[in-house]
């Protein structure tokens, strides 16, 4: 054989495995970005960017106001946890003084 030959023989995988891997890795690029609304390219590098029909419009407003209520609800929780937190850390004795004065302030 030639030396030509044994170089392509040699090289053959080795390109088909780098080429194989960079069509993989282009494919999952774009998936990516057609799954997370990323615009593609065009061939020239402009963005392309997917339709938004009056669907997605609405799915996205349905899904800011139920990303607000979540951030509130979350809020609330924060606080409801910090008073938690506060009473497990706190010593008895103050927590104790606490109470009978809400008890105290109730009872007038």
């Amino acid at each position: 054989m030639t030396e030509k030959m044994m170089l392509f023989q040699t090289l053959g995988p080795i390109i088909s495995i780098v080429v194989a891997i960079g069509t993989a890795g282009w494919v999952a690029n774009t998936w990516l970005r057609i799954k997370n609304g990323y615009p593609l390219e065009s061939s020239w590098g402009k963005p392309i960017y997917p339709k938004a029909d009056l669907e997605s419009v609405e799915r996205i407003k349905l899904l800011s106001q139920e990303n607000a209520q979540l951030r509130a609800e979350l809020g609330s929780i924060k606080d409801r946890l910090g008073n938690v937190e506060r009473i497990v850390t706190d010593d008895a004795h103050r927590l104790t003084h606490e109470i009978e004065a809400l008890r105290d302030k109730r009872a007038n």
